[in-house]
C-alpha cells in the first residue's frame, strides 16, 4: 500500500444503496444511487440534459460551497446531500478485466466474478490490434454491468502503458512492453474499445466508461536496492523522453482519446510528475487532452513527506493543483486544501477549474442523466459478466499470446496417440492464482494447467518438485524425478508469480527463482525422452541453460495466461492450436543485472560500458531477441511493392523551412518534421507484403516490419518497429497484408535536444531476413 494509502477494506461509499456487507449474495442485486433524481432534486441546470457538458460542469461548480469543492478532490468525493448528490468513488481497476485492487469494485453481490483475460503482457504478444479493442470492450461491458448493480464505479484506471524499459521491473507484467510504438497502439485500441467508441475530441462525447492513461510520465521502478518509487527521480533527456517514453501517453490520448490521465510517484529531472506544470500543460494544449488528471494513490503526499520538495503541506497542494493535477487519490487535499487557500497558496479558481475537468467526464458518463437503469446501457447486468462470449475471448487471447521460444527437431505438437503417460512437474501447475498476474479480481471458470492437460492424457500425474515458487528447497524433488521416470513425456512449468515481481517489488536477478533451474535439469536428466519446459510470469528469465540443453526439446512462454491459459497451453502442445506469438521484450542474459536499474538512459553508452535498453538501443547479449516466436510451420516473406524513392513536393520545398535543411559532411540531410506537416501525407506510402505458409499446419502469423535509419542523428536506434499485423494462414497458400508507412514518423529520429528530424538517405525496410531501401530526398 502507499505510504498512508487508503486500506482497501475501507468501506466502498460511492453509489450503494446501503453498505456491502458479507450478508449479500448472487442473488442480491443493488442499483446505483443517482444525481438529479426527481421529483426533488431534477430542477438544477446542471441536471438540465439539452445543455452542453460544460455548461452543466459549470453550473454544478456554482452551486457547491468552497468546503464542499474541497470535499471533491479525493477519489471518495463526498456526498453533497443539500444538492442530491451522492457520494462517488472514483477508483476502479480494470488492467485485465475487472480487479478488486481499488476500494470502487466490489464481489459481494449479485457479480460473484468477472472475466479475468491474461495479463497485459502476453496479450501483447499477440500483436493484434483488433483482440486488444475486443478485450476492452468486452471488460467494459462486464464494467458497466457491474455499476448497473453497485459494485463498481465509472472511472477506471487503466490501461498501463509505461514502457518495460528494464526486465527487473515489478510491474512490466502490466504494460505492451518495451516498444513506444507497440505501446502506442494498445493503448489507442484498448482506450477506444473501453470507452465504447465515445471519447471524442468533443467536450460533448459520451462515454460507456472512463479509461486511465498512467503513470505519466517515466515511471518503471518498483523497490531496487536503495531506491524506491515513492522517492526516485528519473533523470530522461529530452531525446529518451520524445522517442520512448511519451508516445504511448500522446497516442492514448490524441488516438484513443483517454478520458483520464494518472500522474506518476516518481520525480523527472527533479520535478515530482504530478507537479510537472510543463509536462501536465503539455497535454492539454497540444495534445488536446480533454479528461481529469488524478494522482497516483498518495503521490501528492510524496512531494513532501517523500520527495521533499515541498516544504509544507499547503504548498504540495498548491504544486499539485497548479500544476494541472484534478484529483488526488487518497485524503492529501481534502484534508489540507483548506489551509492552502487560506495561506493564499491555493485559489479558489484552482479548485474550480479542476472540478471542471472532473465533472465534465461523469456528466459524459452520463452520471447526472438520472436513472441509469432508463439509460443507454441501462439492461446491463449480471448476465453480461462471465459470458460465454468474453470467456472464449479470454482463451482466444491466451492462444494468440503464447510464445514458442524454442522447438527442437519440431517436438511439439506432441500426439494424443503416443502420449500413455504424461507428468507435470513444477509449483506452478495446479495453483490458478500464479496464473493470473497482478490487478486481477475473481475469474469466472478457472482451471489449472494440471487439469486442463489431464483432458488430453488420463494417466497425467503432479509433482510439485518445489514447494512454491522461491524454492529454496530441493527435498521434494525424487517425488518429481520419480514421476518423470514413469511417465512417457514430461512437462516441467517453472518460472515466475507475484512473489518475484510485483507492484512495489523489483527483481535482483534474470534467473529462475531459488533451485527452480536445478529441478529442470533435473527432470531433463531423468526422463526417457526430451521434455517441455514452460515458463511463466512477466519478466524476461535468462534461460541460457534450457536453450542449450538438447534434452530440453521445446520452450514455451505463457506469462500470466488468465483463467483460460492452462486450455490454452494444452491446445498449444497437442497440436489443437499453431502458436504466433512474439516476446514483446528483450530477453537479456543474468549480465545485465550489473547494469544500474536507476540509470534511465536508453541509448548505449560504450566509454561508460553502459549497453543501452530494449532491442532499439541494446548492445549486449540476449538470450532472445524482441519479437522472437516460433511456429509449428514456416513463412517465407515477399515485398510485393515498396517505392525506391522519396521526394518532397515542390510546393513543400518553396517553403520556409527550405533554409532550414541541416547537412553532415556527407551531404545527408535532415528536417525537423514540425517545419513540414503539411507535407507529410504527400510522403505516405503502403507497404505491400505477401506471406507463404509453407508448412502443412495452418495458424496465424505475426508480421513485423523494421526500419532502419540512416546514422546521421547521434543516438539513432538500431532499428525499429514500424508496422505489424497478425494475419490467418494455410497451408501452402500465400496471404497479403499491407502496412501504411509515414516517413514523417517512421523514418524520422529525435534529436539529442528532442525533435523529430525526417532523416535524408537510405532507409531500409526490414522484413524476416529481407531488406528494401527507400531513398528519401531532402532538398
Amino acid at each position: 500500500m502507499p505510504p498512508g494509502g487508503i486500506s482497501l477494506t475501507i468501506i466502498f461509499f460511492f453509489f450503494f444503496t446501503g453498505p456491502v456487507t458479507p450478508s449479500s449474495t448472487s442473488t442480491s442485486t443493488r442499483h446505483p444511487k443517482f444525481p438529479c433524481k426527481p421529483p426533488r432534486f431534477d430542477s438544477y441546470p446542471f441536471c438540465n440534459t439539452s445543455l452542453s457538458v460544460p455548461a452543466r460542469a459549470r453550473s454544478l461548480v456554482s452551486h457547491l460551497t468552497l468546503r464542499e469543492k474541497i470535499q471533491q478532490l479525493s477519489d471518495h468525493a463526498s456526498s453533497v446531500p443539500r444538492l442530491g448528490i451522492p457520494a462517488y468513488e472514483w477508483w476502479s481497476e480494470s488492467l485485465h478485466g475487472i480487479a478488486s485492487n481499488g476500494p470502487g469494485v466490489s464481489f459481494a453481490g449479485a457479480v460473484g466474478s468477472a472475466t479475468t483475460f491474461p495479463q497485459v503482457l502476453l496479450t501483447a504478444a499477440a500483436f493484434n490490434r483488433t483482440l486488444w479493442s475486443a478485450i476492452g470492450s468486452a471488460i467494459a461491458t462486464e464494467g458497466r454491468a457491474m455499476y448497473n448493480v453497485g459494485q463498481s464505479g465509472l472511472t477506471f484506471w487503466a490501461p498501463n502503458i509505461n514502457i518495460f524499459r528494464d526486465p527487473r521491473w515489478g510491474r512490466g507484467q502490466e504494460t505492451p512492453g518495451e516498444d513506444p510504438m507497440v505501446a502506442s497502439a494498445y493503448a489507442i485500441e484498448f482506450v477506444k474499445g473501453f470507452q465504447g467508441g465515445g471519447g471524442g475530441s468533443e467536450e460533448d462525447d459520451g462515454l460507456m466508461l472512463s479509461a486511465c492513461c498512467k503513470h505519466f510520465t517515466a515511471y518503471d521502478l518498483e523497490k531496487w536496492h536503495n531506491f524506491s518509487r515513492y522517492s526516485f527521480d528519473a533523470v530522461v533527456t529530452q531525446q529518451d523522453l520524445e522517442d520512448t517514453f511519451q508516445p504511448p501517453f500522446r497516442s492514448c490520448i490524441q488516438q484513443g482519446k483517454a478520458s483520464c490521465l494518472m500522474c506518476a510517484y516518481n520525480e523527472v529531472n527533479g520535478v515530482p510528475a504530478c507537479a510537472m506544470q510543463d509536462l501536465l500543460q503539455k497535454t492539454r494544449v497540444d495534445w488536446g487532452f480533454k479528461g481529469y488528471i488524478t494522482s497516483d494513490c498518495d503521490a501528492v503526499a510524496t512531494i513532501f513527506e517523500y520527495q521533499h520538495f515541498a516544504k509544507t503541506r499547503e504548498e504540495a497542494v498548491a504544486d499539485a493543483l497548479k500544476a494541472g493535477m484534478d484529483i488526488n487519490c487518497g485524503s492529501f487535499l481534502v484534508r489540507n486544501t483548506e489551509s492552502a487557500v487560506e495561506q493564499g497558496k491555493v485559489g479558489e479558481e484552482d479548485i474550480d477549474r479542476a472540478l471542471l475537468n472532473l465533472f465534465s467526464v461523469q456528466f459524459r458518463l452520463g452520471i447526472f442523466d438520472g436513472d441509469p437503469r432508463k439509460g443507454q446501457f441501462g439492461k446491463l447486468g449480471p448476465k453480461d459478466v462471465c459470458k460465454a462470449e468474453h470467456r472464449t475471448l479470454a482463451l482466444e487471447a491466451a492462444r494468440q499470446g503464447i510464445v514458442l521460444l524454442k522447438n527442437e527437431n519440431n517436438f511439439l505438437p506432441l500426439r494424443e496417440d503416443d502420449v500413455a503417460s504424461l507428468a507435470i512437474v513444477g509449483p506452478h501447475a495446479s495453483n490458478i492464482s500464479n496464473m493470473l498476474g497482478t490487478y486481477t479480481g475473481i475469474p469466472c471458470r478457472p482451471k489449472s494447467l494440471f487439469e486442463e492437460l489431464q483432458v488430453y492424457v488420463q494417466m497425467t500425474s503432479h509433482a510439485a518438485g518445489c514447494k512454491d515458487i522461491p524454492c529454496n528447497a530441493s527435498d521434494a524433488f525424487h517425488e518429481a524425478i520419480l514421476a518423470a521416470k514413469k511417465a512417457d513425456y514430461v512437462i516441467v512449468v517453472v518460472g515466475l508469480d507475484l512473489t518475484q515481481e510485483t507492484e512495489d517489488l523489483d527483481r535482483v536477478s534474470l534467473l529462475l527463482p531459488g533451485k527452480q533451474m536445478d529441478l529442470v535439469s533435473s527432470i531433463a536428466a531423468a526422463s526417457k525422452n526430451p521434455i517441455v519446459l514452460v515458463l511463466t510470469g512477466g519478466g524476461p528469465l535468462d534461460v541460457s541453460f534450457a536453450k542449450n540443453d538438447p534434452r530440453i526439446a521445446s520452450i514455451l512462454w505463457i506469462g500470466y495466461p488468465g483463467e483460460a491459459g492452462g486450455k490454452a497451453l494444452a491446445e498449444v502442445i497437442f497440436g489443437d492450436v499453431n502458436p504466433g506469438g512474439r516476446l514483446p521484450v528483450t530477453w537479456y542474459t543474468e549480465s545485465f543485472t550489473k547494469v544500474p536499474m536507476d540509470n534511465m538512459n536508453m541509448r548505449a553508452d560504450p566509454s561508460h560500458g553502459y549497453p543501452g535498453r530494449t532491442y532499439r538501443f541494446y548492445t549486449g547479449d540476449r538470450v532472445y531477441g524482441y519479437g522472437h516466436g516460433l511456429s509449428f510451420t514456416d513463412f517465407h516473406y515477399k515485398f510485393l511493392s515498396a517505392p525506391a524513392k522519396l521526394t518532397l513536393l515542390k510546393s513543400s520545398r518553396a517553403s520556409p523551412y527550405r533554409n532550414r535543411v541541416l547537412r553532415d559532411v556527407e551531404g545527408l540531410a535532415s528536417l525537423d518534421v514540425a517545419e513540414i506537416e503539411e507535407s507529410c501525407d504527400s510522403l505516405k506510402f503502403r507497404v505491400q507484403i505477401s506471406v507463404t505458409n509453407v508448412g502443412d499446419m495452418m495458424g496465424s502469423h505475426v508480421v513485423m516490419l523494421f526500419s532502419r535509419a540512416p546514422r546521421l542523428i547521434r543516438g539513432t536506434p538500431q532499428k525499429q518497429l514500424i508496422g505489424f499485423d497478425r494475419v490467418h494462414t494455410f497451408p501452402n497458400r500465400s496471404t497479403e497484408t499491407s502496412m501504411l508507412v509515414d516517413p514523417c514518423d517512421h523514418f524520422s529520429v529525435v534529436s539529442e535536444s528532442g525533435k523529430r528530424m525526417l532523416v535524408g538517405g537510405e532507409h531500409v525496410l526490414i522484413l524476416g531476413d529481407l531488406e528494401h531501401i527507400v531513398s528519401v530526398e531532402l532538398s
